[in-house]
């Protein structure tokens, strides 16, 4: 099918990918691609839907995703070494930072895979591997990103779409920037320190006092991707899950 006018080939060709699955709905974009992957599928391999009826976030929550308001993006990598998915999903959405300062928004990280502006949701990666031992085969990330307005009404209050900054944005520029950006995405197994240093001038928590699962202080991120937090017995890391802002 056309995604905005473009079939498959032309897309793939836009967006400099090897190959790209564009399609009405389906239940989540990263399980298209984890069955893309399992049939030989080379890395860089896109996948995008008008609509997925069974998006998924961290901790099983839901990603509303309705009919060709936003991004429904499936993404898969296959890395040449262990690589942890939160240092993934970070390194993703520095991308998407890229993507948006070139188009003239100014937006935030929120730890641990959240883009956030105007301190409500633009954005959110999951990053799924699938190992062989101690070795991933392959890694799909699934991004959701609203572009255009209305949200659903469940969301529209924690949630924002780009148009209401950024009008006539369309879903290819915003493809055409991120995809590229993502097959250049470092293979290290953790941050770099550049990475942390650009993250930091991001870091929307950073110092939030937080009362879940700690209570203190957001203090950055270390090189594996946890959320540092400064308490009352010292600095403790966080390395999977969400936090709550007090």
């Amino acid at each position: 099918m056309s995604y905005d006018g473009l079939n498959p080939e032309e897309l793939a060709r836009r967006l400099k990918a090897p190959s790209c699955l564009s399609l009405v709905k389906v239940t989540s974009a990263l399980d298209i691609v984890h069955e893309l992957a399992a049939e030989g599928a080379p890395s860089g391999t896109v996948v995008v839907a008008d609509q997925q009826v069974a998006g998924r976030g961290r901790l099983g929550r839901r990603w509303s995703s309705p009919p060709k308001t936003g991004i429904w993006l499936g993404y898969l990598m296959r890395p040449s070494g262990a690589l942890q998915s939160g240092v993934l999903a970070i390194r993703i959405g520095l991308a998407l930072l890229d993507v948006l300062e070139k188009i003239g928004v100014e937006a935030s990280l929120k730890w641990p895979n959240d883009v956030v502006l105007r301190d409500r949701k633009l954005a959110g990666v999951l990053c799924e591997a699938r190992w062989a031992g101690d070795m991933p085969k392959w890694v799909a990330a699934g991004i959701g990103i609203n572009v255009h307005r209305p949200l659903p009404p469940e969301i529209a209050s924690e949630a924002v779409a780009l148009d209401e900054v950024c009008p006539g944005i369309t879903r290819i520029s915003i493809l055409e920037l991120f995809v590229p950006k993502l097959h250049r995405l470092p293979d290290s197994p953790g941050l770099l320190d550049e990475e942390r240093e650009r993250y930091g001038r991001y870091d929307w928590l950073m110092g939030r006092r937080l009362r879940d699962p700690l209570e203190g202080s957001a203090g950055g991120i270390d090189h594996e991707g946890a959320l540092l937090v400064r308490t009352a017995e010292g600095v403790e890391r966080i390395i999977g899950g969400s936090v709550v802002a007090a």
